[in-house]
């Protein structure tokens, strides 16, 4: 694997001022040449050959001088290579100026985003569900992401779904409370993927700034079933919790009741109560009262 180095070019501001002294040197050799030579088809002075060679040599020599300018502008990068050798990363904004010979490969360092495809997979507990992610990455080693993969920005598409796969395989979509899912455990389920996607991405030189799901449902062809089961599992769960005060609201009556001593009640008595408060507590409709005009026993 190549490791980022730094490259240092030489400045671009003198050479740009050499090169346009010397292509005011070049036009200016040309035209005098030019003009000194005989019209009549006589042989021309050799210095006037000679000044017109020099200028048609200087030509190539400027356009060599031009290829090896540099720009760069923030948030970017030029990757350096001499016949298939890595030189070096040249990322300080301005005009540099290196050996024309070398390649120069633009790469950016901006951050960006990625937003999945909607992927249809199987969560933990095999239901099949749909789940997309967001992605936001960056390249921090930039001979890693040219030379270590072939496309880093292909890599970084295709290792994003894969992780998003094995995530959705590592949790269930829903469950039961304390128990981590998809759907309740977000930033646990987000820190999960930003660190699945680290692991793989590193070797492109690429950074994970975040990671989050941007989709999470059931697959339409249990959405329906899977509807019913929560709301069948609300209902328990709010029944649990009427149950479970309708419980302490009767212990508390009773134990009023035989702190006050006023109205003594047998076991049965007793039974009756708990019995009648528990349907009034838990009922989903109003009870309609009943008078007993008798004694307690009829």
């Amino acid at each position: 694997m190549v490791a980022e180095r730094v490259f240092k070019p030489g400045s671009g501001w003198g050479m740009l001022t050499s090169l346009i002294v010397l292509a005011l040197v070049v036009i200016g050799l040309f035209v005098f040449s030019v003009s000194n030579m005989p019209n009549n088809g006589g042989t021309p002075p050799w210095w006037a050959v000679t000044g017109l060679v020099v200028s048609l040599l200087g030509v190539p020599v400027v356009i060599l001088i031009i290829k090896g300018f540099i720009v760069i502008a923030p948030n970017t990068a030029k990757v350096i290579t001499l016949f298939g050798e890595y030189r070096g990363t040249v990322k300080e904004p301005g005009l540099w100026w290196a050996n024309p010979f070398m390649s120069k490969a633009s790469i950016s360092l901006r951050v960006r985003n990625f937003n999945s495809d909607k992927l249809k997979v199987n969560d933990h507990s095999g239901n099949p569900i749909e789940i997309a992610a967001v992605v936001v990455w960056r390249v921090v080693d930039t001979a890693k992401a040219v030379f270590d993969v072939d496309d880093y920005g292909s890599f970084v598409h295709i290792q994003s779904e894969s992780a998003v796969r094995h995530l959705a395989s590592s949790y269930a979509y829903d469950g039961h409370e304390g128990v981590k899912t998809l759907r309740g455990s977000i930033d646990e389920v987000s820190r999960a993927l930003q660190a699945e996607l680290q692991s793989r991405l590193d070797k492109a030189g690429i950074a994970v700034d975040e990671a989050r799901l941007s989709h999470l449902a059931y697959a339409p062809e249990i959405a329906g079933a899977m509807l019913r089961r929560q709301q069948a599992e609300a209902v328990v769960a709010a029944r649990m919790k009427i149950v479970e005060g309708a419980v302490g609201m009767v212990d508390l009556a009773l134990e009023q009741l035989a702190k006050n001593s006023k109205i003594n009640l047998d076991e049965e008595r007793k039974a009756a109560m708990v019995s009648n408060l528990m349907v009034v507590l838990c009922g989903d409709q109003g009870v309609q009262p009943v008078v007993n005009t008798g004694t307690l026993h009829n």
